[in-house]
Formats: C-alpha cells, sequence, structure tokens
C-alpha cells in the first residue's frame, strides 16, 4: 500500500499500517499487514570550549541535546578536558533511549607554540658591565627575574635567564 514495491527501500515518514497484497499465477490472491513505529532521532550539538587551542594545552568537547549519552571520535571523552594531537575535525553521536543516534561534528584548530629563542647580545660580560637579553621567534616576551626584553640591565650576578615568547594567536 502507499506505493511502496517489494524488495525496494522506501524512507518511512510516519507511523503508520503498511499492507502488502499478493496475487498468485491462479489469481487468487491474500493480504497481510505491519505496522511501524517511526522512533524519533535526538538533538545533538557538538560544544567545545574553545575553537582553537595553543599546542599542548587542554581543552574539553562535549555533546548537547536531547540525547542520553554522547561519545566522541578521536579518542575523545565526553566532558573530559584533554589535549589534542593537532587540527582536526572532531564526531560527538548523541544516542537516545529509543537507540536512535543524531551527530555532530565540530572543528578544532590547534595553534603551534612560537620558535622562542632567547638572544643575549653577549653571555659572558665584565662585573659591572650591562647585559641586554633579546626575544626572537614571537611577538612579545616576558624574562624571568622581572627583566625586560631589549632593556640593558647590570646584573648582580652570573646566572640563567628564562624567555615567554607569546605569538599572535596567544600561544
Amino acid at each position: 500500500s502507499g506505493g511502496v514495491i517489494t524488495d525496494l527501500p522506501f524512507r518511512v515518514l510516519a507511523n503508520g499500517t503498511y499492507t502488502v497484497t499478493g496475487t498468485d499465477s491462479h489469481g487468487c490472491s491474500n493480504s497481510s499487514s505491519v505496522s511501524i513505529t517511526v522512533k524519533s532521532l535526538p538533538a545533538v550539538s557538538a560544544m567545545a570550549s574553545k575553537d582553537s587551542v595553543c599546542q599542548g594545552l587542554k581543552l574539553t568537547l562535549a555533546g548537547n541535546g536531547t540525547a542520553l549519552s554522547y561519545s566522541w571520535s578521536n579518542g575523545a571523552t565526553n566532558a573530559v578536558p584533554f589535549v589534542p594531537a593537532g587540527t582536526q575535525t572532531y564526531t560527538v553521536t548523541g544516542t537516545a533511549s529509543n537507540n536512535c543516534t543524531s551527530t555532530s561534528t565540530t572543528k578544532v584548530v590547534v595553534d603551534p607554540s612560537p620558535p622562542v629563542t632567547a638572544n643575549p647580545k653577549t653571555s659572558a660580560i665584565c662585573a659591572g658591565s650591562s647585559v641586554t637579553l633579546s626575544g626572537g621567534g614571537a611577538l612579545t616576551y616576558s624574562w624571568s627575574g622581572g627583566k625586560i626584553n631589549e632593556v640593558a640591565f647590570v646584573p648582580s650576578a652570573s646566572g640563567s635567564y628564562t624567555v615567554t615568547g607569546t605569538d599572535s594567536y596567544g600561544c
């Protein structure tokens, strides 16, 4: 019934009863019916705590919607922070109480850390002389000991200084 052809798949859009009538070579016929119930799909959306993250930092993926449970591709666990290996698309599958599933995707961009270098103008100076520390490979620099990038100072003793560089992405 309803224009359905035997052995051809069709999309069931609503609950209903489908009846088939068969006729043999003698002209005898008989009918049989089946009721089909259409289960609703859960609404599912993929949510990321950030659309982009600096390399080595954590983010959280969470499924949102009407599903009871959510599972993620690429090794992510729903609502558990993790460090993504690189830029990729993650797919969440939400499963409803009727066992129907829906999916949604989100792309996470992993920005690389800048290749920061510490460049003193000289690494050995005479007592009382000044030295200038200069960072390279990033946009802004922060030196240990409160030293300022490209500003000369007179060290009170031998020591090491560490620079942290930040790029335009905030990495």
